[in-house]
């Protein structure tokens, strides 16, 4: 039987932080703990916001930890034109579509609407009203050959009656407390995005076929993607993909109750070290042994 293969996949976006470091060192232990590997992917799908210089910061963070990964290290802008080919298997299928409205647009629409209040998906924002479903395949080669902009849409509704009931295997825990076999709810999500004009794929759809194509059986990851699961599994469903066992685990929080990110300006750990904090407090710090 092979071994388990766990990864770590930063987006080089930012400088890490103790919720990264706790993930990483997670995935890292488990799998010594299981005498299986260790992969770290580069998430760097947002061009625009990636960074060599955080790409070199997050190597060096890992190894100051005192963690090691296989090579070679899998940046995900090597491989668009395979989540190309995947979009356009689905688009094939009849399950993907181009919409055409911009972020300002579809708030307008939703706020057109009588349906009072509109719904909204598990991370709270509110569900594509699905108008560019229903064009004409020649209006929408009308408008792309114009080149206005748009991204690629999953249709839902007929996603999910394709793939019908889904689940997958849970070993952490859920924010309500779902564990074990949990059901797959994609329909919750809407049509969500797999793709733009100007960046092939989503994070949904590359992370399942990075995953999928580097053999990763253990995805440890973080509470707030626990509900993004859904969608995954849709996926898998759809590209025939294997299904990896799922472990979400605890947020560290900050002293304002929000999660630690990027976003919020969270103490980096090049800030930490700087200070004179070691990997072993680290290891305190978020908890592990």
């Amino acid at each position: 039987m092979p071994p388990p293969v766990f990864r770590f996949a930063p987006s080089p976006n930012g400088r890490l932080h103790l919720g990264h470091a706790y993930s990483a060192l997670l995935n890292f232990d488990l799998a010594r703990q299981s005498g299986g590997r260790f992969l770290l992917r580069i998430e760097d799908i947002d061009r625009a916001r990636s960074r060599p210089e955080y790409e070199a910061a997050i190597y060096e963070d890992l190894a100051w930890l005192g963690i090691v990964w296989e090579m070679p290290v899998r940046r995900q802008s090597e491989h668009l034109d395979l989540y190309r080919d995947a979009v356009a298997r689905l688009a094939d299928e009849g399950l993907v579509y181009p919409a055409f409205e911009s972020r300002a647009e579809i708030v307008r629409m939703i706020g057109q609407s009588p349906r009072k209040p509109w719904p909204r998906d598990p991370d709270g924002s509110p569900l594509y009203p699905g108008s560019a479903a229903t064009l004409s395949p020649h209006a929408r080669d009308i408008r792309m050959q114009a080149g206005e902009p748009f991204v690629l849409r999953l249709n839902s509704r007929i996603a999910c009656s394709r793939a019908g009931a889904l689940v997958w295997e849970e070993h952490g825990i859920g924010p309500a407390g779902e564990t074990g076999r949990v059901a797959a709810l994609p329909g919750a999500w809407g049509d969500v995005v797999l793709a733009r004009k100007e960046t092939p794929t989503s994070y949904h759809l590359s992370v399942v076929i990075d995953d999928a194509l580097q053999g990763v059986t253990h995805v440890v990851r973080g509470q707030d993607l626990f509900w993004a699961t859904s969608v995954h599994r849709l996926l898998q469903q759809l590209l025939g993909l294997p299904v990896p066992i799922y472990r979400h685990h605890g947020l560290l929080r900050g002293d304002d109750g929000r999660k630690l990110s990027k976003s919020t300006q969270a103490t980096s750990l090049q800030v930490l070290r700087e200070d004179g904090v070691t990997p072993q407090n680290i290891r305190e710090m978020v908890g592990l042994p």
